[in-house]
Formats: C-alpha cells, structure tokens, sequence
C-alpha cells in the first residue's frame, strides 16, 4: 500500500511540476500571438480530458494489479 502512495505522490509531483513549467513559458509568449485553441477558451477542454483519460488509467492500472496481487496469493 505505501508503494502505491509513493507512486501516486511522484505522479502527482511531476504534473504539477509540468503544469508550472507550461505555465511560465505560456506567459512569455507575445499577448497577441495567442494559439487557435487557446484563444477560444477550448485548451481547457482539451486538458481536462486528457487528465481525465489519464486518471481513469491510472485506476486501472492500480487495480488490475490488486486483483494480480490476490490471485498469486491465492494459488501459493
């Protein structure tokens, strides 16, 4: 169990880490030279979905390997 939190901590880390590194250079770039997706307002969108698909794997992942975990138990 405290592997897992480990590795959900680390991953949490690293995307926060990401999010402040694209923030920075997001406000170095000109005012007016805006990207098509941004400029609408649909970036959001678009990450909100990939986080979501990446969470919903993440779960997966973590319990497919509990089910792994018990069913070598059981057979030992």
């Amino acid at each position: 169990m405290a592997n897992y939190k480990k590795f959900v901590l680390s991953i949490c880390a690293l995307m926060l880490h990401l999010f402040v590194v694209a923030q920075s250079s997001a406000t170095a770039a000109p005012l007016n030279n805006d990207g098509f997706m941004r400029s609408e307002g649909k970036i959001y969108v678009v990450m909100a979905v990939v986080i979501t698909i990446l969470a919903g794997l993440l779960v997966y992942i973590i319990r497919l390997d509990r089910k792994i975990t018990k069913l070598e138990k059981g057979n030992l």
